[in-house]
């Protein structure tokens, strides 16, 4: 598996929130978002190779029972099946961090699912063909729902306007098994003014639909940087 990093941290969004946890950054990605926090996973992807063994032992170096594996899209690559396997065997607690648009066997405590709206889809004279690629792949209804039905899950939106839930209410509607308190709203932003701004309004939001609104609280931690 491409590998960009592997280090401790406290989980900033979501769920389990303030979770120390190892968080597992795979390389590499079949999307393009244009607001995307980690670029080198992505628009330009770095990494090194580690068989599963290898990230195996990299997290059990760290004295922490719960491991996030992230990207980039993490399912992209099969070996998260045997690498799930060999983390769950070993007791961990495992979250996986996808966009949704892949559905595999794994094993997985909290499938965290994070479908993107229409707002990520990059100008074409940013993207070129990417643009076209991203906004056709984005969506897959299908491999949604069978994380959904499969796993503990979250669906977890990234908001920049208002009107995106109008969005995310029909994208909802489409899929079964799905019920408010499991929707979370998160502010796009890489910066603490940023994510105040849009705050404001999102939080209000939420309270009307019965959504979770969904704090990034690793930028108010830590500031927008790897590793975090």
């Amino acid at each position: 598996m491409l590998i960009s990093e592997i280090y401790v941290s406290r989980q900033g969004e979501g769920r389990l929130t303030g979770q120390e946890s190892v968080f597992v950054r795979t390389s590499g990605c079949n999307l393009r978002c244009d607001f995307c926090d980690t670029p080198y996973t992505s628009w330009q992807p770095d990494g090194r190779p580690m068989t599963v063994d290898g990230i195996a032992a990299a997290v059990g170096a760290y004295p922490v029972r719960y491991v996030v594996i992230t990207g980039g899209e993490p399912m992209l690559d099969r070996n998260i099946i045997t690498l799930t396997c060999n983390l769950r065997e070993a007791g961990y607690h495992i979250t996986i961090e996808t966009a949704g648009t892949i559905f595999r066997e794994v094993d997985c405590d909290l499938m965290s699912i994070s479908p993107k709206l229409s707002n990520s889809t990059p100008a074409v004279e940013r993207a070129g063909e990417w643009s076209r690629r991203h906004e056709r792949t984005r969506i897959n209804l299908s491999a949604v729902q069978k994380l959904i039905d499969e796993f503990d899950f979250q669906l977890k939106f990234v908001v920049i306007r208002p009107d995106d839930v109008v969005e995310i209410q029909s994208f909802c509607r489409s899929l079964e098994n799905v019920i408010p308190e499991k929707i979370l709203l998160m502010p796009e932003g890489i910066d603490q003014q940023t994510l105040n701004c849009r705050s404001e309004w999102l939080e209000s939001l939420c309270l009307q639909y019965g959504y979770t609104f969904c704090p990034r609280m690793h930028i108010r931690w830590y500031g927008n940087k790897r590793g975090t």
